[in-house]
């Protein structure tokens, strides 16, 4: 996932793409300086104070039930808190469920 804050700053989670790294080269394509891309947990303490959070692709990496479900198949698994801004916009291309099966 992508998530970007109205700060500008955007972050990532650790894992994201299909190999290590692939998201870092995806956004140095768009043009976005690697100055403004934040590390989760670095991310994470500024969404209680974010007013809008545009998450882009993924649905298991911003899931809440990761923190809150113990019984969920993503239980424990490093999220991005997005749930914790004011308003969370996901766009992802389907309906389907993530690489989780959540």
């Amino acid at each position: 996932a992508v998530v970007s804050t109205q700060s500008g700053h955007y972050g990532r989670d650790p894992v994201a793409g299909r190999m290590p790294g692939q998201l870092n080269v995806l956004l140095a394509e768009a043009g976005v300086p690697y100055d403004i891309v934040l590390e989760m947990d670095e991310l994470n303490d500024d969404f209680p104070d974010t007013d809008v959070v545009l998450v882009i692709g993924a649905n298991d990496t911003v899931n809440s039930a990761a923190e809150d479900d113990p019984n969920s198949i993503i239980a424990g698994m490093p999220v991005l808190r997005v749930w914790k801004a004011g308003h969370t916009i996901v766009m992802k291309r389907s309906l389907g469920v993530g690489y989780a099966a959540v």
